[in-house]
């Protein structure tokens, strides 16, 4: 239990270094003062440009890899006990990197939504299980244009996927379905605005929707 709780406070402040924050403060510039607000690569893609937004997904990716692949497996050997299931380490090591993105110790408590270091955990915990999350994602958003949406259904597909398959044990599951949860939470003003029909699309990959539904 000890080397559980470590590993996941370990996993969170991880979590907490968040990319658009991180390279903003380089820059300059605050990106929760930008844009929507929203402290991901969304955001920083439309107000900062793309080098800056592929830099803040390399990191949002990468630490939430790193969680579940490398943290989460680590041995740390005056505290390491066998009775810990790996699984188990896996799927606390994921929630809490996407927990500290969301809520950033760093940053006030104020991250961004977590999509992207989701991928990163799935990428480092379950590889096979990001094929569906991420064609889910793609659809919806050349369909629709709205990229928020699209995380939704892509988180969600995530949970279905994962309930599906025969061979899923329960901490997969658990990880899957809380992540898919807190995803879907930190839209909640996206759902708000697509409601409204103020909500922004991304058009490119929209008429690219749109072109091939009239051809």
């Amino acid at each position: 239990m000890t080397v559980l709780l470590l590993k996941g406070v370990l996993a969170y402040l991880l979590g907490s270094i968040v990319g658009s924050l991180l390279l903003g403060r380089l820059r300059g510039v605050d990106i929760r003062r930008l844009g929507s607000g929203n402290a991901g690569g969304t955001n920083a893609l439309r107000t900062q440009g793309k080098r800056f937004g592929l830099g803040v997904l390399a990191i949002d990716i990468g630490k939430g890899w790193l969680a579940t692949a490398v943290l989460a497996r680590m041995t740390i050997a005056p505290l390491h006990s066998g009775a810990v299931d790996r699984e188990w380490m896996v799927a606390l090591c994921g929630i809490a990197v996407i927990l500290g993105h969301i809520y950033p110790l760093w940053y006030g408590r104020r991250g961004g939504k977590g999509v992207a270091t989701l991928i990163g955990a799935v990428l480092g915990g379950a590889p096979l299980l990001l094929a569906p999350m991420l064609a889910a994602w793609l659809l919806t958003v050349i369909l629709s244009g709205y990229v928020g949406l699209g995380s939704m259904l892509g988180a969600l597909a995530l949970a279905v996927v994962t309930a599906l398959r025969p061979q899923t044990r329960g901490p997969l599951l658990v990880f899957a379905t809380a992540s898919a949860l807190l995803v879907i939470y930190t839209h909640r003003a996206n759902i708000a605005r697509m409601r409204a029909g103020t909500e922004p699309r991304a058009r490119r990959l929209w008429l690219l929707g749109l072109r091939a539904r009239s051809s």
